[in-house]
C-alpha cells in the first residue's frame, strides 16, 4: 500500500492548526485542560512534521479520491 504524503501546503496548514490548539492549551493552563484535547494537538503536529496523516488517508478513502503522486 502506498502511503499518502501530504503536500507542503497541507503540512503548513496542519502545523498552524496544531500550533493554535497548543497555544489554547497553554493559555488555558496545562493542568486545567482535559486530556482529550491533547490527542488532536499531538496528531496534527506529528502529521505536519512527517507528512503522514491517517485522517487524510481515511478521508480520501471514504471520498474515493486518488492521491496525487
Amino acid at each position: 500500500m502506498k502511503f499518502f504524503k501530504a503536500s507542503a501546503s497541507v503540512r503548513l496548514f496542519l502545523l498552524v492548526v496544531g500550533s493554535v490548539i497548543w497555544g489554547g492549551i497553554a493559555l488555558t493552563g496545562f493542568n486545567v485542560v482535559h486530556w482529550l484535547l491533547y490527542i488532536p494537538a499531538v496528531f496534527l503536529l506529528f502529521a505536519a512534521v512527517t507528512g503522514f496523516c491517517p485522517g487524510l488517508i481515511i478521508s480520501r478513502w471514504i471520498m474515493r479520491e486518488k492521491s496525487a503522486g
